[in-house]
C-alpha cells in the first residue's frame, strides 16, 4: 500500500511538473494601418504590383486567412475590438473615429487582452498608434506638455506604451507611458494645429516615425527576451496611413507612387522586427499575428495605382470607410512554429475581435460573461481541426455607422450605398434611387455587384432578425445577455 501511495504521489508530481514546465507562448501582434488586402503581393498575385518580400515570407511560414475582417472599416473601432473582443458600436462610438481630445473609449473596468495576459504572468508592451482616447493635459486649447496624461494605455493593461497618437497634431511629440517626450516640433501647441494646416512642417519631418517605433519595439523585445517571463508585444505602426512619408531610401522604389513606396518600407520595417525576434532566440515559442485595421484609403491614389495594374482591394469592392468588403477585409497571418502548419490557408470568416478569446483558450482561462462579447477563439482553426467552431455570423460596420451582417455566403447590408466615402454616399441623390438594403451572394459575386435582396426576402428577414438579436443581447457569442453601453439608435440603424 505504501508503494502504491508512493508511485501515485510520484506520478502526480511528474504530471504537475510536466504541466508547469510547458512554457506559455510569447505573443507578437502586428497591426498595420490602412494596408489593403491586395497590398500584400502574395495575397493578390494577379492584381498586386507592390513588392512585399518580408510579408510574403511570413505568409509562407504561416496560416493565411483569406476571409478576415476588421470590426469596422476605419481605425478606432477596429482597435477597440482587437483589444477588448467587443464591437465598438456597442459603445458611444457608433460612427467615425475617436478624436485626439476624446475621453478613453475603453472603460476602466473592461477586460482587455493585456489585462488578461498580465494576470497570467505576461509582460505587456505596446508601440505606435493607440487612437482609443486618453485624457490629455489641456489648459483650454493649449497642450501642457510637461503634465502627465491620464487614462492612457498604461491604465488599460500595458506595462509600457510608446505612443504616436499626436504625430500629425500639435505638439507633434511621442508619448512614453503617460508623458510627452522630446520637444515640440512646432511652437503652436494648440490642439487643433495640424500638419498641413498652417504649420511649417514638411513630410520629411515625419519620415522618422515608422523606423523609430520599430526600433523601440525591437529594444523592448530584446529586453523581454532576457527574462523567463512570457511577453505580449502589440506593434501598431501608423503606416502606411497618410501622410505617406517614406524615408529617402524608399522614395520612388515602387514606381507606383508615394503610398506604394511607404507600403514597401512598412514591409521592410516589419521584416526588421521579425528578424530581431529570430535573433532573440524566442521565435520558436512566439505566436505571431500580422494584420491591418481596415482597407486601403481611397485618397492613397488608388485610381492611379489601379491604372498601373495595382488593386489595393484586390477584386473586392470599396475601400477604407465603406461597408463593402474592400473597406474591412484585411490580410491576416498567424505563425506559430510547431503548432500552426506553415504554408496553409483558411477561408473561414473571422474578425479581429477574436484575439482575446484565442488567448484565453491558449491559457486555459475562462472569460467572464461581461467581457469579449464578440470574440471567438481561433485556436481550433490554428490546430487544424477539421470542423472548428466559429462565428455564427460576423457584423461589419462602416464609417457612417451603417451595419452589415455576414452569414455563410450571404452578406446583408443595412444601407443603400457605400456607408462611407465611396459613391453612392449616404444621403446622396444616387443613393436615394437605390433599394434601402443590399444582399449579396459572395460565393458567386465576390465583388458585390448584383444586389439580390428583392429575390430573397426570407434571407433578408432571417439576417435582419439575427442582427437585431445581436444588438438586443449585447453580444454575438453564447452567454447571458449583456447591455450595450449605448443602445439609442442602434435598432433604427439596423433596420434602415
Amino acid at each position: 500500500m505504501k508503494y502504491l501511495l508512493f508511485f501515485a504521489t510520484a506520478a502526480c508530481c511528474l504530471s504537475s511538473f510536466s504541466h508547469a514546465a510547458k512554457p506559455k507562448p510569447n505573443i507578437l501582434y502586428i497591426l498595420a494601418d490602412d494596408l489593403g488586402y491586395g497590398d500584400v503581393q502574395c495575397l493578390n498575385p494577379l492584381r498586386g504590383k507592390i513588392k512585399t518580400p518580408y510579408l510574403d515570407q511570413l505568409a509562407a511560414r504561416s496560416m493565411v486567412f483569406t476571409d478576415a475582417h476588421g470590426g469596422s472599416s476605419v481605425c478606432s473601432p477596429t482597435r477597440y475590438g482587437v483589444l477588448t473582443g467587443r464591437y465598438a458600436w456597442r459603445t458611444r462610438l457608433q460612427k467615425g473615429v475617436v478624436q485626439n481630445e476624446s475621453a478613453p473609449l475603453i472603460a476602466t473596468d473592461r477586460l482587455t487582452v493585456p489585462k488578461l495576459l498580465k494576470s497570467h504572468g505576461y509582460q505587456t508592451a505596446g508601440f505606435g498608434k493607440w487612437h482609443l482616447g486618453q485624457n490629455l493635459p489641456l489648459n483650454g486649447e493649449e497642450m501642457l506638455t510637461d503634465q502627465p496624461i491620464r487614462n492612457g494605455p498604461v491604465t488599460r493593461g500595458f506595462d509600457y506604451f510608446f505612443c504616436t497618437d499626436l504625430r500629425f497634431f500639435a505638439p507633434f511629440m511621442f508619448i512614453e507611458n503617460d508623458r510627452f517626450i522630446g520637444k515640440p516640433l512646432f511652437n503652436r501647441t494648440k490642439l487643433g494645429a495640424k500638419y498641413g494646416a498652417g504649420t511649417s512642417l514638411k513630410p520629411d519631418d515625419f519620415s522618422h516615425i515608422l523606423p523609430t517605433v520599430c526600433d523601440r519595439a525591437m529594444a523592448k523585445l530584446n529586453e523581454y527576451s532576457k527574462s523567463a517571463q512570457p511577453f505580449f508585444i502589440y506593434l501598431a505602426p501608423c503606416a502606411p496611413h497618410d501622410p505617406y512619408v517614406p524615408t529617402a531610401a524608399w522614395k520612388g522604389k515602387s514606381g507606383l507612387g508615394t503610398y506604394a513606396d511607404y507600403v514597401m518600407e512598412t514591409d521592410a520595417e516589419i521584416g526588421r522586427v521579425l528578424d530581431a525576434l529570430e535573433k532573440s532566440g524566442k521565435a520558436d515559442n512566439t505566436l505571431v499575428f500580422f494584420t491591418s485595421d481596415n482597407g486601403c484609403a481611397p485618397y492613397a491614389g488608388v485610381k492611379q495605382m489601379e491604372a498601373k495594374g495595382h488593386y489595393p482591394s484586390a477584386e473586392k469592392r470599396g475601400y477604407k470607410s465603406d461597408i463593402w468588403d474592400g473597406g474591412h477585409r484585411i490580410p491576416f497571418m498567424v505563425r506559430w512554429p510547431g503548432k500552426v502548419k506553415a504554408g496553409t490557408t483558411n477561408s473561414q470568416t473571422i474578425c479581429l475581435t477574436d484575439l482575446i478569446a484565442t488567448c484565453a483558450e491558449i491559457l486555459g482561462a475562462k472569460l467572464p460573461n461581461n467581457a469579449a462579447e464578440d470574440s471567438v477563439s481561433l485556436l481550433p482553426i490554428l490546430r487544424g481541426e477539421s470542423h472548428p467552431p466559429g462565428h455564427e455570423a460576423v457584423v461589419h460596420h462602416s464609417f457612417d455607422g451603417n451595419f452589415a451582417i455576414r452569414h455563410g455566403k450571404w452578406k446583408l447590408e443595412f444601407c443603400a450605398g457605400s456607408g462611407g466615402w465611396s459613391t453612392p454616399k449616404n444621403g446622396s441623390k444616387e443613393e436615394n434611387l437605390l433599394p434601402p438594403m443590399q444582399l449579396y451572394d459572395l460565393a458567386s459575386d465576390t465583388a458585390e455587384e448584383k444586389n439580390v435582396q428583392s429575390e430573397n426576402p426570407e434571407i433578408v428577414k432571417r439576417l435582419t432578425a439575427l442582427m437585431e438579436k445581436y444588438i438586443v443581447n449585447g453580444r454575438s457569442t453564447p452567454g447571458a445577455p449583456e447591455k450595450n453601453d449605448v443602445e439609442v439608435g442602434l435598432m433604427k440603424k439596423a433596420n434602415q
